[in-house]
C-alpha cells in the first residue's frame, strides 16, 4: 500500500512502518491524522527534516522515528501540548539531526521512555526536570557536557535504564539514596575523579554496569560486593588499581561477564575460591598482575573467553585449564610464562582462539589441534623447538609460529584445506617449500630461514591467484547486536517485565560471540612498503601477501608468480635468484611492494612494469641489472631502488644511456650488444693493466735521458732514507 494510500485511513489509531526501507522525506500527509496513538517510522531510509506539524497528533501515545537520516533542526517545544505522550524516541544515523529544546516551556506529557541518540544535544534537555515517572532514558551518543545528572535518578524513582555513553561528562556523582536502577552506561566520557566509595550501597540493584574508556581512578570500592544481582560489568580502559576487593569476589556472583581490561590493577589472579562460578568472558588484559595463574580459575565452569595477556605473570601454564568445558578463547601472550604448552589445551573441542605468543615457552609443539573450528593459532615469540608437525594444519586457518627455534624441514603438511595465514618467519628452517604449502593461503611468511631450492611455480594455485572469496573470515558470519538494538524490539512493553529475557539474550550474545569475535579481532603483523603493520579483522582478510626473503633461494623467478592476481606484497630479496625479472610480473595489478633486491638478477627492468598502477615500493637494488630504467606513471622510483646495479641508467641514476651505448627497443628487450658479460670485462681490465705494466718495464730496459732521470730520482730516494735510518 502506498503511504498516499494510508495517509486517506482517517480513523487509523496505529501505523508501524518501521524497518520498511522507505525513502524519501516524511509524509507530511500523516500529520493529519490527528487519531494516531502509535507512529513507528524507525529504522528507515527517511530523510530531510522533521515537520512542526507533529504537534498536531494530540492523541499520540508512541512516536519513534529514531534510525533514520533526518537533518536540519527539530525543537521538542513542537510537542509540548501532545498531553498523552508516553514514548519518544529520535535519533539520525546521518548525525545531521539537531534537536533543540528551550528552557522556557513545560511539557503537558509525562514520558515513560526517551531516546535522544545522535541528536547533537549540548546539555541534557532542561524538560526533563519535569519528568517524574521515565523508566528509561537514552541520550548517548551526543556532545553533552558538565555534571552526571543524578537529578534523573532522585526524580524518577522508577528509573530502570540510563544510558549516556558517547558524551562529554566531566563530573560522576550519585544521588544521595539507594536507587533501584537496573542498567547504567556511561562508558566513553571524561570522568576522571575517584570513583565513588558507596556505588554499591547507592545502586545495589544493577545488572548491567558499563564505565569503560573514561579516567576513573583510585582503588576498586568495598562496596561493590553488595551488587549481588549484577550480572555485567565493564571498567576497562580506566585508571584504576591495587587489588581487587575480597567482597567483590564473593558477593557479586551473579556476573556473567567482567571486563577488568587497560587498567593499572595488581596482585593474582585468582588465587583462591570465587564465587564467579557463572561468569562467562573475563578480560583483564594490560594490566599489573602478577605471579601464577590461580587455581581460582578453576572452577569457572563456564567460562568462554579468558583473556589475561599483557601482564606480568610467572610461572607454568596448568593443564587443567584445557579441561574447562566451553573455552573457546584462551589469550596469555606478552607475560612471563614459562614450560611446555599442554597438549591439554589442543584437545579443547569449543577452541576458536588460542594466543600464547611472546612468553618464555619451550619444547616442543603439540601434534594437532582437535577443535572442529577454524582455529587462530598464535605461538610467536617464543622458545619454541624441534620440528613442525605435519598433522598442525589441520581445523587451523592461521598459525603464527615466527621467531622461535624450530627446525629441520617445512613439513609436507597432510592437511591444508582451511589455512588462511601461515607465518614461519625467524626460524631455522632448512629444505625446500613443500608444494603442499600450494593451498588457498592469503599471507605466507617463510623469510629469515635457510629455505632453498627453487620457488615453487604452483603458487598461483592459492588464493594469491584467486579472487577474494573464501578470505580469513569468511566462516565467522555472525551478528553482533548491540545492547540497545533488542530494547527497542519491545516498545510497547513493560521493560521490567522483560528483564529475564533480556539477560539471557545479552548471555546468549556474549557466548555465541566471544570466541568468534576474539578470533576476529586478531592482530596480525606483516612487513608491506618496508614496515611492519598491524591488520586484523576485514582489513587482515582482505590482506594478499608473499615473503621468501632471507633464504637461501636459487634459480629463476617463475614467470607463473605473474599470476599472482591479489597479492599486495611480494617480496624475493636476499636470496640467490638468478636470470630476468619476468615479464609477466605485469599481471600483479594489485601489487604495492615489489622487493627483489639482494639477488643475482640481471638483464633489463621489464618496461611492462609501468603498467602497475598500485606499486607504490620498488626495490630492484644489488643485482646485476643492465639497461634502461623505464619512465613513465610511478616510474622511476627514487635512487635506491636501484643501487648496486652499475650498469642501470637513466633517471634517476646519473649515468646516460647514450653516453654508455646503452639503448632500448620499442618492444622493450634488450639492444645490441644484450646484457654486459661481467667475467669478461673483468678479464680484459686484466689483461690491459698487465700490458702497460710490462710496456712500462720494457722502456727502462733502453738507455735513454728519460730513463736515466727515473733511475736518478729513485738512488737520490734510498740514499735519502738511508741517512734517515743512520
Amino acid at each position: 500500500m502506498e503511504l498516499q494510500g494510508i495517509c486517506e485511513l482517517k480513523n487509523m489509531q496505529e501505523l508501524n512502518l518501521s524497518k520498511n526501507k522507505l525513502v524519501g522525506q516524511f509524509p507530511l500527509c500523516i500529520t493529519s491524522l490527528t487519531g494516531l496513538r502509535v507512529l513507528d517510522l524507525s529504522s528507515n531510509q527517511l530523510t530531510g527534516k522533521l515537520p512542526s506539524a507533529l504537534g498536531n497528533l494530540e492523541s499520540l501515545e508512541y512516536l519513534s522515528l529514531f534510525d533514520n537520516n533526518f537533518e536540519g533542526h527539530f525543537s521538542l517545544g513542537w510537542l509540548a501540548n501532545l498531553s498523552e505522550l508516553t514514548v519518544l524516541k529520535l535519533s539520525s544515523k546521518s548525525n545531521s539531526l539537531q534537536i533543540e529544546s528551550e528552557n522556557s516551556w513545560k511539557p503537558k506529557f509525562q514520558l515513560s521512555v526517551i531516546e535522544l541518540r545522535s541528536c547533537n544535544l549540548k546539555k541534557v534537555p532542561h524538560f526533563l526536570q519535569h519528568q517524574k515517572g521515565l523508566r528509561q532514558v537514552d541520550l548517548s551518543d551526543n556532545n553533552i557536557t558538565g555534571i552526571f545528572p543524578s537529578w534523573l535518578l532522585a526524580n524518577n524513582t522508577k528509573l530502570e535504564k540510563l544510558l549516556l555513553q558517547n558524551n562529554s561528562f566531566t563530573s560522576f556523582q550519585l544521588p544521595k539514596s539507594a536507587h533501584s536502577l537496573l542498567f547504567l552506561d556511561v562508558s566513553v566520557n571524561e570522568f576522571n575523579q575517584l570513583f565513588p566509595d558507596n556505588i554499591g550501597w547507592i545502586l545495589p540493584l544493577l545488572l548491567h554496569m558499563n564505565l569503560a574508556n573514561n579516567g576513573f581512578q583510585g582503588n576498586l570500592p568495598f562496596s561493590l560486593g553488595n551488587m549481588e544481582g549484577l550480572y555485567y560489568m565493564d571498567i576497562s580502559h580506566n585508571n584504576f588499581h591495587g587489588k581487587l576487593p575480597r567482597s567483590f569476589f564473593e558477593g557479586c556472583y551473579s556476573l556473567r561477564t567482567l571486563k577488568l581490561s587497560h587498567n593499572k590493577l595488581s596482585g593474582e589472579i585468582f588465587p583462591g575460591s570465587t564465587n564467579f562460578t557463572d561468569i562467562s568472558v573475563l578480560s583483564m588484559e594490560n594490566n599489573q598482575f602478577t605471579g601464577k595463574i590461580g587455581h581460582g580459575l578453576r572452577s569457572l565452569k563456564n567460562l568462554y573467553m579468558l583473556d589475561i595477556s599483557n601482564n606480568n605473570l610467572t610461572g607454568v601454564i596448568p593443564s587443567w585449564i584445557g579441561q574447562l568445558p566451553f573455552l573457546s578463547a584462551l589469550l596469555l601472550s606478552n607475560n612471563s610464562l614459562e614450560g611446555e604448552i599442554p597438549v591439554s589445551l589442543f584437545n579443547l573441542s569449543t577452541l576458536y582462539l588460542l594466543d600464547l605468543s611472546a612468553n618464555n615457552l619451550s619444547g616442543g609443539i603439540p601434534p594437532s589441534v582437535n577443535s572442529g573450528n577454524g582455529v587462530v593459532l598464535l605461538l610467536q615469540d617464543n622458545n619454541l623447538s624441534g620440528v613442525i608437525p605435519e598433522t598442525l594444519l589441520g581445523n587451523v586457518i592461521l598459525l603464527d609460529l615466527r621467531n622461535n627455534r624450530l627446525s629441520e624441514n617445512v613439513p609436507e603438511f597432510t592437511n591444508t584445506q582451511d589455512i588462511r595465514i601461515l607465518l614461519l618467519r625467524g626460524n631455522n628452517l632448512t629444505g625446500r617449500i613443500p608444494h603442499e604449502l600450494c593451498a588457498k593461503i592469503q599471507l605466507l611468511d617463510l623469510a629469515n630461514n635457510r629455505l632453498s631450492g627453487p620457488i615453487p611455480s604452483c603458487l598461483t594455485n592459492g588464493s594469491f591467484g584467486l579472487g577474494k572469496e573464501g578470505t580469513l573470515y569468511s566462516n565467522y558470519n555472525y551478528e553482533v547486536d548491540s545492547i540497545e538494538a533488542f530494547s527497542s524490539s519491545y516498545p510497547k512493553t513493560d521493560f521490567t517485565e522483560n528483564v529475564g529475557i533480556y539477560i539471557k539474550y545479552l548471555l546468549m550474545l556474549d557466548q555465541n560471540r566471544s570466541g568468534h569475535e576474539a578470533a576476529t579481532q586478531t592482530k596480525i603483523e606483516f612487513a608491506t612498503k618496508h614496515r611492519y603493520d598491524a591488520y586484523m579483522g576485514e582489513n587482515l582478510g582482505l590482506l594478499f601477501g608473499l615473503d621468501l626473503s632471507e633464504n637461501e633461494l636459487s634459480g629463476e623467478i617463475p614467470v607463473e608468480l605473474g599470476g599472482l592476481l591479489e597479492v599486495q606484497s611480494l617480496n624475493l630479496s636476499h636470496n640467490h635468484l638468478s636470470g630476468a625479472i619476468p615479464e609477466s610480473f605485469s599481471g600483479l595489478k594489485n601489487v604495492e611492494s615489489l622487493d627483489l633486491s639482494f639477488n643475482r638478477l640481471q638483464g633489463l627492468i621489464p618496461s611492462q612494469l609501468t603498467d602497475l598502477s598500485s606499486l607504490a615500493v620498488f626495490n630492484v637494488s644489488y643485482n646485476n641489472l643492465s639497461g634502461i630504467i623505464p619512465q613513465g606513471r610511478q616510474f622511476p622510483f627514487e635512487t635506491p631502488s636501484y643501487l648496486g646495479n652499475p650498469f642501470l641508467c637513466g633517471k634517476p641514476t646519473d649515468l646516460s644511456c647514450e653516453s654508455n651505448n646503452f639503448q632500448e627497443t620499442d618492444n622493450g628487450e634488450e639492444a645490441d650488444g644484450s646484457t654486459i658479460d661481467m667475467v669478461s670485462f673483468y678479464w680484459s681490465f686484466a689483461a690491459a693493466f698487465v700490458t702497460i705494466l710490462l710496456g712500462i718495464f720494457a722502456s727502462l730496459s733502453f738507455d735513454s735521458p728519460w730513463s736515466r732521470l727515473w733511475f736518478y730520482i729513485v738512488d737520490v730516494f734510498i740514499h735519502e732514507v738511508k741517512k734517515m735510518l743512520w
